[in-house]
């Protein structure tokens, strides 16, 4: 279906969490925020694209937008998604607002949104969801999407198209997850200002509900607290339960690695974000000194390029990439690309409540052979998506709605 970029605009819109809900050990008080970008066209289909933030920032994410998002009118999107990696790298090299980051911050942020949204019109435009869109389309197309620059030196266009064609034959026998689902693990029975008894609760009904994997923040002032309630989960969730403990980045260096030794003794499967997201030194040597125990991150690792470093320095075991804080799909895609090469998983970050990652964890299964791990679950905007993720007994059903599942219910405080 040709289909026209017609307007675009960016909607600010926040969402009030349950009290103590969202909160971790540096994020102690947070609004969820979506910076959307919504693409009008003359048909009846429309494409939506999101940027999480936790409020306050929203309205600058969303002037960025507006600032570099008026390339889009009048491009059809089909042929704007047979080049989109070369227009994907002009819109992150503005020259003005490169300045600001290069490849990180607001305009990032902005990034992300307006990519998503033209990820999200291309699917509606192939009436199909973005995780069959992307299977169905050549490895030439994937390719054509990507932006692989600054990342040349690990992975080419070349290997590209090799681990896009390596497993095509094989799909078949990993597309049966499309009828039994994607796993996921639940972060939202631990947050920080939760109180013990409620963080048992929450685990004892996510665990009735199927989850066996459980996440719990970490980092408070008081580490005895935190060694309390690492205990107190893993004796609810039992010897063959899956806990993870995140920090959020709250420690220094020194600090977590006194934290993440006392953490051990619960056996996590991963301590996430335990130092600075920029410090890729003292995660190599977290990684080298805590093992078995792994380290994951991803929330707040910006852009291609810190990925490819963190993987070739080895910081980091569980890949926790996420569209929404990248610059969109397409960088995802890049991340996700390495990762295989580096023989690494990918969990990602659901910085969009798993809506726009369920489709691309099956597109890495099943085009990519990437293993399957699980995807977090986090429930508190459900009500706000036109389409939510539907999860049942722990596990992603596979969404069959054309589309990338992010249209949303916008609160009448928009446009603040």
């Amino acid at each position: 279906m040709s289909c026209v970029i017609r307007s675009v605009r960016s909607v600010d819109a926040r969402y009030t969490l349950p009290p103590g809900a969202g909160s971790d050990s540096v994020h102690t008080d947070p609004e969820y925020g979506m910076a959307i970008t919504r693409l009008e066209t003359d048909g009846a289909i429309s494409g939506s694209g999101i940027a999480l933030t936790l409020g306050a920032g929203n309205r600058l994410v969303c002037d960025a937008i507006d600032r570099l998002a008026g390339r889009l009118v009048g491009r059809e999107i089909n042929e704007l998604m047979a080049q989109f990696g070369a227009f994907s790298r002009q819109l992150a090299d503005d020259p003005s607002l490169r300045w600001l980051g290069p490849h990180k911050g607001v305009v990032h942020l902005a990034l992300a949104s307006i990519v998503n949204a033209c990820f999200d019109l291309w699917a509606k435009s192939r009436g199909v969801p973005l995780w069959k869109l992307l299977l169905d389309i050549t490895p030439e197309e994937v390719l054509a999407t990507l932006d692989l620059s600054y990342v040349e030196d690990v992975l080419s266009e070349t290997e590209v198209l090799e681990l896009l064609r390596a497993h095509r034959s094989s799909r078949s026998t990993r597309e049966p997850i499309l009828r039994s689902g994607y796993p996921g693990y639940d972060t939202s029975v631990g947050w920080m200002a939760y109180d013990d008894a409620k963080v048992r609760e929450l685990t004892k009904q996510a665990m009735d509900k199927g989850f066996r994997a459980f996440k719990l923040k970490v980092g408070s002032a008081d580490e005895a607290r935190d060694l309390r309630r690492a205990a107190m989960l893993r004796e609810i969730a039992g010897d063959d339960g899956i806990v993870m403990f995140d920090a959020n980045q709250r420690w220094n260096l020194p600090k977590a690695r006194v934290m993440c030794r006392q953490l051990a003794a619960f056996r996590p499967l991963w301590i996430e974000e335990p130092t600075h997201p920029d410090d890729i030194a003292g995660h190599a040597a977290l990684a080298r000194e805590i093992a078995p125990v792994y380290i994951a991150l991803g929330e707040h690792v910006s852009n291609r390029v810190l990925f490819k470093n963190f993987l070739e320095y080895k910081a980091v075991h569980y890949v926790q990439a996420d569209c929404t804080r990248l610059a969109g799909v397409n960088e995802f895609l890049v991340v996700s690309l390495m990762a295989k090469k580096f023989g690494l998983p990918v969990v990602p970050h659901v910085g969009d409540m798993g809506q726009i990652h369920q489709h691309l964890v099956l597109f890495n299964h099943i085009a990519l052979d990437h293993e399957v791990v699980f995807l977090e679950h986090i429930p508190h905007l459900r009500e706000h998506f036109v389409y939510p993720a539907e999860v049942a007994g722990g596990v992603y059903r596979t969404p069959q709605q054309p589309g990338a599942s992010t249209d949303m219910i916008v609160p009448k405080a928009e446009g603040r």
